[in-house]
């Protein structure tokens, strides 16, 4: 009696909770501990371009509405990158397993065997030669093999960048709970890497499907329903890459100085990006403000001109990016690099 209770006070939406969210509720909880479900794990590698991420998930499948509901989740990363080891990718296979060993530490013994286990490579592997990235991959693959976890041969690849766009897109609205009502709920993913960068939302308006090229959207089934999403990615436009490009303008390709009208002349400083070290400094010729130190004695301080630093940035971003409209009228979910800068400035 006291179960049906729950059920149908939950299931008319008139007690505090709900079985149709991704976290686990009370009538979740009460069917675990009568054995009527029990956990399932799910263990994932995202080999970025500037770390290399495990995320070890504990899920049950609800008995009310058959979803899985989210448990707990491990999160750790190493730096750098995966696509940093691309001259010795034994090396790069040690750290991946590193995080196998920190993802084996919240997964019972009895259940690695059957829990599965998959790496995806992003945009750091996408940058590099064919046979490098491949080398990369193979490492990982061996790894693998020698794991006690459920693996086949597509485990280890590099991901499309539609995709990237798309799982994380469904990861924001599945934790925010966005599913399963009217599709103006969902909101729009931005994520910004460190190779890449990412725009997906669930157009609702004609005019976004019309003018949209059709390699743009794409159809998925969400949770029973059958949707259509735009996702687009940039390759090169994430945070690290665009640096690099930017930074390059009026050098040398392929140079390992970097002389840039975006930074202090006063600077002179290494940045490693994509396993090489570059030494990073301000233009040759550089520009000066004139600031009254006192009535009689002006100095001259070393600046950046933001107006021609705008035209270099401008100039990458606008030949690169789609603008679709209806953008504008999304609630947006942006993550990854801009949640990281937004919190160093103090934005969040």
């Amino acid at each position: 009696i006291i179960l049906e209770i729950l059920f149908i006070g939950s299931y008319f939406d008139v007690l505090p909770w709900s079985p149709y969210t991704h976290a686990t509720n009370v009538l979740d909880k009460v069917a675990f501990i009568l054995g009527l479900q029990k956990h399932s794990y799910a263990v994932i590698i995202d080999a970025g371009s500037t770390a290399s991420r495990v995320l070890a998930f504990t899920f049950h499948e609800s008995v009310f509405d058959k979803n899985l509901k989210l448990d707990h989740e491990l999160f750790v990363q190493v730096k750098p990158g995966l696509s940093s080891f691309a001259d010795n990718p034994q090396k790069g296979a040690e750290k991946i397993a590193e995080l196998l060993e920190r993802a084996k530490e919240v997964i019972p013994p009895s259940e690695l065997k059957n829990t599965p286990l998959a790496m995806k490579a992003t945009a750091g592997l996408r940058l590099l030669a064919v046979e490098k990235a491949e080398g990369l991959l193979e490492e990982v693959r061996k790894l693998f093999k020698t794991s006690p976890f459920l693996t086949n041969e597509n485990s280890v690849s590099i991901m499309d960048g539609s995709d990237e766009g798309l799982f994380s897109w469904f990861t924001v609205n599945f934790l925010l709970d966005r599913f399963g009502g009217d599709q103006d709920q969902t909101l729009a993913a931005l994520d910004l890497g460190g190779g890449s960068t990412q725009v997906t939302f669930m157009p609702t308006d004609q005019a976004t499907l019309d003018e949209t090229k059709p390699e743009f959207l794409h159809h998925i089934s969400a949770f029973h329903h059958n949707v259509t999403v735009y996702a687009q990615s940039y390759l090169g436009l994430g945070l690290m890459a665009a640096r690099k490009e930017i930074l390059s303008v009026g050098n040398v390709q392929d140079s390992t100085t970097l002389r840039s009208k975006c930074i202090n002349p006063i600077i002179n400083t290494k940045w490693s990006y994509g396993g090489v070290t570059y030494a990073v400094m301000g233009p040759e010729k550089p520009h000066y403000k004139e600031v009254k130190a006192d009535r009689s004695v002006k100095e001259k301080y070393p600046i950046v001109k933001f107006e021609e630093c705008l035209k270099i940035i401008s100039a990458y971003v606008n030949k690169k990016v789609d603008k679709p409209k209806e953008l504008n009228q999304k609630t947006i979910s942006a993550f990854s690099y801009y949640y990281d800068r937004a919190t160093e400035y103090g934005l969040i």
